[in-house]
């Protein structure tokens, strides 16, 4: 099983995330938030289960969890760095990953 790492960066967006929804409504943001580190959670799995973002030359992958992507890294050996998560309004090619 591979081990899934959030970064700092992927941290900190999971709670702006929680920020902006909680708001207008708490309950609902933390069931957001926590929907979206459960979906993650396949990733231990099946690292390679989201789709290959062709704009960065290394094994980043995004997968989806609602109005949300959540980008990551397949490394080298197997194990998972997830480096953030985007709302589907959102033009990810404006970041680096």
């Amino acid at each position: 099983m591979a081990e899934i790492t959030w970064t700092e960066e992927a941290q900190r967006w999971l709670e702006d995330i929680f920020e902006y929804i909680a708001a207008d409504n708490p309950a609902a943001a933390a069931r957001t938030v926590q929907g979206i580190y459960e979906r993650a959670q396949i990733l231990s799995t099946y690292p390679e289960v989201g789709h290959r973002y062709l704009a960065s030359s290394r094994n980043v992958r995004i997968l989806l969890h609602g109005h949300y992507r959540i980008a990551y890294l397949v490394k080298d050996d197997g194990n998972v760095d997830v480096l953030g998560v985007f709302h589907g309004a959102l033009d990810i090619t404006r970041y680096q990953v």
